[in-house]
């Protein structure tokens, strides 16, 4: 779901990039019909959709890696260490976008990124605190998908307003990939 919740809010905004979703367990499971149904109320289709499991080659090409838990950030950087820097929980994200205030247009992606990190350091990712994940609603009701999807939609949209607060379709500073 926020593979393609992210999508569809950066091309309604007019940012060109290319988002990618993969996590920690298992490849080539269809999108969960709880799912499927609740992305298909929001005119977004899901039937393609195949898990991945996250690899090390998808981290390096990623600009931004946004996990739903701080052990998806964990693995990010156990991978790949120098993701670190561009590895949020979406939680930790879209608060840490907030506290900045809106990425000023003479500055590019990876250095606004930068600034999100500065204050940050790796203990806050330790342990098991739930604080800023989201929680996976995966095998359980109708009603706990949707109150994921749309804490996903609320903090997907904080994260685009804080990131590209003037999207431009012109501009140079697209997102190659985001691994969501």
């Amino acid at each position: 779901m926020a593979e393609a919740l992210l999508t569809d809010e950066l091309a309604r905004r007019g940012v060109v990039a290319a988002v990618h979703s993969a996590g920690l367990l298992d490849e080539g499971r269809p999108a969960s019909p709880h799912s499927a149904s609740l992305m298909a109320d929001r005119d977004l289709d899901l039937s393609a959709h195949a898990s991945r499991v996250v690899t090390a080659a998808m981290l390096q090409r990623a600009d931004l890696i946004i996990g739903m838990e701080r052990r998806h950030v964990r693995e990010a950087a156990i991978l790949v260490p120098d993701a670190w820097s561009r590895a949020f929980t979406l939680r930790e994200l879209a608060r840490r976008a907030l506290d900045a205030g809106p990425r000023p247009p003479e500055v590019d992606l990876a250095d606004w990124l930068t600034v999100l990190v500065e204050e940050r350091t790796t203990s806050e990712h330790l342990g098991e605190s739930s604080a800023d994940d989201v929680a996976d609603p995966y095998g359980r009701s109708l009603r706990a998908y949707r109150t994921c999807a749309d804490e996903l939609d609320g903090l997907i949209g904080v994260v685009v307003d804080q990131l590209w607060p003037t999207a431009d379709p012109q501009a140079d500073d697209a997102l190659r990939s985001t691994t969501a």
